[in-house]
């Protein structure tokens, strides 16, 4: 694998984070021969992707048989030519997390899966990161060491992520329409946070959604306050 040049990295993080949705592939129970399936995805804390998967679902018979699967988060939409774009092929194994805080981040990214997350057939999966490949355009090709993508969450702004998403979803909806229809340039909706990060913040309007990247990593509550206030400086100054 070659060095990674800088910025490969955080941009395979901010396509990580910002795609709520990815290409799971598989290796068939009856013969490995190679599958792929569409799927909704959200991310731990510590960036780990997260899916929300039936045991009826072709997939998780084949993980349930080999657990090493690959994920592909495409970025390329909003690329006029579309092997411009970014896109992150995420290689690992996969299995069942029974972590609360995974099923908390999963439905607070995709809340209509409230609807059948308690279904027994379903279940919330983590997966472990062992190798990360990112294409950014032409002659943009890297490996990434997953360390730079799944990195451990700061524990204080893990504990204090709920919080802080009622604090600013209630009392800060005019603060939230400026990082997303700004600093992110999405179209106007009723844009709600749905995940803070030492990255940044994840947002979502009713099928859409969008990431907005901190000035600097923050790693506290003091230091996420600081961040958004930062980010709202910017985005009113960005609007004139």
């Amino acid at each position: 694998m070659n060095d990674t040049p800088i910025g490969a990295a955080d941009l395979a993080r901010r396509l990580l984070r910002g795609v709520d949705k990815a290409a799971l592939a598989t290796l068939m129970a009856d013969g490995g021969a190679p599958y792929c399936s569409l799927v909704q995805v959200a991310t731990a804390d510590d960036g780990s992707p997260l899916l929300l998967l039936s045991t009826l679902a072709v997939h998780t018979a084949n993980l349930k048989a080999d657990p090493r699967i690959s994920l592909l988060f495409d970025g390329t939409a909003v690329h006029g030519a579309t092997l411009e774009g970014p896109r992150l092929s995420l290689l690992g194994t996969i299995g069942v997390s029974d972590n609360p805080a995974h099923r908390a981040r999963y439905l607070a990214r995709h809340p209509e899966a409230g609807l059948f997350a308690d279904f027994t057939d379903f279940a919330i999966y983590a997966v472990t990161v062992t190798a990360a490949h990112l294409v950014a355009g032409f002659g943009r090709i890297d490996w990434i060491d997953p360390r730079q993508i799944v990195r451990p969450a700061p524990p204080a702004l893990a504990a204090a992520e709920a919080g802080i998403l009622a604090h600013m979803n209630e009392d800060h909806a005019d603060a939230i329409l400026l990082y997303a229809e700004v600093l992110a340039e999405a179209p106007v909706g009723p844009w709600r946070m749905t995940g803070i990060d030492t990255d940044g913040i994840d947002l979502r309007a009713g099928g859409r959604v969008a990431r907005v990247a901190f000035d600097a990593p923050v790693t506290d509550p003091v230091g996420a306050r600081h961040g958004l206030i930062a980010l709202v400086a910017r985005a009113r100054g960005e609007k004139g």
